[in-house]
């Protein structure tokens, strides 16, 4: 199977491209992502398999094989975590109002919430 690393992966177009070890681009759709993933980060390792799409070469089945961790030198500062933060606890809040209401959010909107969390998540997990 081949292997290779993602280049970048677009959360909301659900799309991205992998460098494969053989120096090509493959097409990397969300829905070749293992079940559960919704996203992958870039310089994730990666292994998958290939099919001959109408665009050209796209990954089927990919399996996360590593994720590189975020560490104190590239993750954001603090003055811009805290915005986030912030931004964050705003969305929370109303998650909760429509909670009590009995009301789940939409799924557009609860996956966008989810990426974000995510995200969040990584850049406190740092080493």
């Amino acid at each position: 199977m081949p292997t290779g690393r993602v280049k970048f992966f677009d959360d909301e177009k659900g799309f991205g491209f992998i460098a494969s070890d053989e120096g090509n681009e493959v097409f990397l759709h969300a829905s070749a992502l293992p079940d559960g993933v919704s996203t992958i980060r870039p310089g994730s390792r990666v292994e998958f398999s290939i099919v001959d799409g109408r665009r050209g070469v796209q990954a089927l089945s990919v399996r996360i094989l590593e994720v590189p961790k975020v560490t104190s030198a590239n993750r954001k500062p603090a003055e811009d975590m805290a915005v986030i933060v912030e931004d964050i606890i705003g969305f929370l809040d109303q998650l909760g109002s429509d909670f009590k209401k009995g009301k789940y959010p939409e799924q557009n909107h609860g996956k966008k919430v989810a990426i974000l969390l995510r995200r969040v998540a990584d850049e406190l997990d740092v080493d």
